[in-house]
């Protein structure tokens, strides 16, 4: 979180605790198997420490947290998990922080986030965008990705 905020203890924590984490890791696994793909041991750790995080986490964050045992990983193993896991919709890359948040939404859909000045925190929601999509379609071109980044003050921020 950026020094600015300094009513830390106001914010909710949307990173996944011990009970939730396991669940959600094997879901992972299932959707991987699914689409007969692999959550390796790298994709596994990166898309953990995206889950347990309460902020959206910069890939030399990531790169610093990866080692169980106080070590970190090289940057090319963590690059290659989260293409991984941008591909198969487990991560999104939020573009104006260079930082990297787990997908909370089932599904492939578009990315949209309300992003706090504050705090950092980032939080995805499901915007509508069938009717720009339909008229891109209209207009002949195919839409790969979209990604919306809303900036602001959260609740806790504003509170405060």
């Amino acid at each position: 979180m950026p020094d600015a905020c300094s009513h830390h203890d106001q914010h909710l924590h949307h990173g996944l605790k011990t009970a939730d984490l396991g669940p959600a890791l094997q879901a992972a696994e299932a959707r991987c198997t699914a689409v007969q793909e692999r959550l390796t041991a790298p994709r596994r750790r990166v898309l953990e420490l995206l889950l347990k995080a309460d902020a959206p986490l910069k890939a030399y964050d990531l790169i610093a947290a990866f080692g169980t045992d106080g070590g970190s990983a090289k940057p090319p193993t963590v690059y290659r998990a989260l293409e991984f896991l941008e591909r198969l919709g487990f991560a999104h890359r939020i573009e104006s922080l260079n930082a990297y948040v787990p997908c909370r939404l089932e599904g492939g859909h578009a990315a949209a986030f309300l992003i706090c000045d504050c705090c950092g925190e980032a939080e995805e929601f499901a915007p509508d965008f069938a009717a720009q999509l339909s008229a891109a379609e209209a207009a002949g071109y195919t839409v790969r990705q979209v990604t919306l980044e809303a900036r602001g003050l959260c609740a806790a921020c504003r509170a405060s």
